[in-house]
């Protein structure tokens, strides 16, 4: 039986009435404080002293408050957590939090309530449970070679972590992948899909049932992207060759440098929908309570229109950040502008009035 997750003690003596929504300035938070601000609440921003003046300089977007810190991984230690946590914090956790603080420290030493389920960051940034996760949910996922050995085909070489695409490689064979990759560890070897990218940013409420049935409660879609990948897709502009690259010296990245919106055929939402629902629904079984709130279901598109799932992120993802008054999709759900910020913010606010705050905050 999996444990549940326990309730933070610290939420028990806050003052409900009186919550601060918080984020590190980076990522998304823009979104994270004008949709906290929309919903009510008082917003304070984490930051370091040179992003100060740029927060500041989007009067909707920056936070009532900063706190300044020289490393974001002081945002464990004690004395600050102390200082969260008199202000009645709720953190909203994003890509720069796993990455700067890491999922380990959040899950093991952060006591200041957490919107959303902190047991989650460790499956998402370790490729062999997050795998699992997707094979138990039904998910179509790429073929991982165990070692160079075994390549027969191309294929990405990925690093743990939330690291925006730092790193990452294609090789075709062996002796390519000792080339280019030498003696690094802790890398996955993932069969390289040809497709359409769709980056599906869901949200998963246990608050209501209306709408599409997951878990103890439903799952929506807050929009869709793509994400703008340097240089891999400027350089068909080169018409070259891979030999003709390599000779060039010229090295295939995707550091992750945007996002791009995207809609799909309508005949598929069905699918999109079901693997959403298949994914929360195994969560509860690995994580009780589970998924909580946004995530995004990273898949490739081929032209026999088969979904491949090659990553998950379990919490707000930077292509959020190109609805910040909702996308295409939300509209036929909210009639209101309803940005993934502003609906961490709005499922907070529902869970105070209902008495469930411990259904979302951990």
């Amino acid at each position: 039986m999996v444990t549940p997750t326990r309730p933070n003690a610290a939420l028990a003596k806050y003052d409900q009435d009186e919550l601060t929504i918080a984020t590190i300035c980076s990522h998304t938070a823009l979104q994270i404080f004008n949709g906290a601000r929309k919903e009510g609440f008082c917003t304070l921003g984490i930051v370091k002293e040179a992003s100060k003046r740029v927060y500041d300089s989007f009067p909707l977007g920056r936070p009532d408050e900063f706190l300044v810190l020289r490393d974001f991984k002081d945002l464990v230690k004690p004395s600050f957590q102390r200082e969260l946590l008199d202000r009645n914090v709720v953190l909203v956790p994003h890509g720069s939090l796993v990455e700067y603080v890491g999922s380990k420290a959040v899950e093991k030493r952060l006591k200041v309530p957490m919107f959303g389920n902190p047991r989650v960051l460790d499956w998402e940034s370790d490729r062999t449970k997050e795998r699992h996760w997707l094979e138990l949910a039904g998910c179509r996922v790429p073929r991982i070679f165990k070692t160079p050995a075994e390549i027969t085909k191309p294929c990405i070489v990925k690093y743990q972590g939330a690291k925006g695409g730092k790193g990452f490689q294609i090789v075709i064979n062996e002796k390519e992948f000792k080339e280019r990759v030498g003696n690094k560890k802790h890398y996955t070897l993932q069969e390289f899909i040809i497709g359409t990218r769709y980056y599906f940013q869901m949200f998963y409420t246990p608050l209501t049932g209306d709408g599409y049935k997951a878990g103890e409660g439903r799952v929506e879609l807050m929009g869709i992207d793509r994400r703008v990948e340097s240089n891999i897709d400027e350089l068909y502009r080169f018409g070259f060759t891979r030999a003709e690259l390599d000779m060039a010296k010229i090295l295939r990245t995707f550091v992750v440098t945007g996002n791009l919106p995207l809609v799909i055929r309508e005949s598929l939402l069905p699918e999109v929908f079901e693997m959403a629902r298949r994914i929360v629904d195994v969560s509860m079984d690995l994580f009780y309570p589970g998924m909580i709130g946004p995530f995004c279901i990273e898949t490739v598109l081929t032209d026999e229109l088969e979904f491949y799932v090659f990553e998950i992120s379990a919490r707000i993802v930077a292509g959020s950040n190109l609805y910040p008054s909702g996308s295409q999709y939300t509209e036929f759900m909210f009639g209101e502008p309803m940005s993934t910020g502003r609906r961490i913010a709005r499922e907070i606010k529902l869970a105070r009035e209902a008495g469930d705050l411990g259904k979302v905050v951990f």
